[in-house]
């Protein structure tokens, strides 16, 4: 079986893609290494053309604060090793955001006894199957 490295040399286009990936890696790293833990996961890293560093930020307001640190960033990207002489900064709106699960709500046996209790006063009503399926929650 080959090595996916091997694969790389025999085509220029590959290698010159692995290259690239390679350079967009370098320049993740050392944006990770400085960036503050706040803004880590809402900014990525690009390219890096004529000593201008590309970022990617999630939204205005993150895009404003990095722009705010903008001459402390690149000075600590220099120590980094990156020639990097400017930072541009663009909003790259994520069109799905992954939200955290709401757990879900149950009540108390107390309420659910209450509720059972009023479900069965109205019986045979709309309210009363609603309050009936709310209480069955525990």
């Amino acid at each position: 079986m080959l090595r996916i490295s091997a694969l790389f040399t025999g085509n220029a286009e590959l290698a010159a893609l692995s290259v690239q990936a390679e350079k967009l890696t370098l320049s993740q790293q050392k944006w990770n290494a400085i960036v503050p833990a706040a803004l880590k996961p809402y900014t990525q890293a690009g390219s890096i053309t004529h000593k201008r560093l590309t970022v990617y930020a999630d939204n205005g307001a993150v895009a404003a604060k990095i722009k705010i640190m903008l001459p402390s960033l690149i000075l600590w990207l220099q120590k980094q090793g990156l020639e990097v002489t400017s930072i541009r900064v663009e909003v790259q709106v994520k069109s799905t955001h992954n939200k955290p699960a709401k757990p879900p709500r149950t009540l108390s046996p107390a309420a659910a006894a209450s509720l059972e209790k009023l479900a069965a006063e109205l019986h045979g009503s709309a309210l009363g199957d609603a309050i009936a399926r709310l209480s069955s929650r525990r």
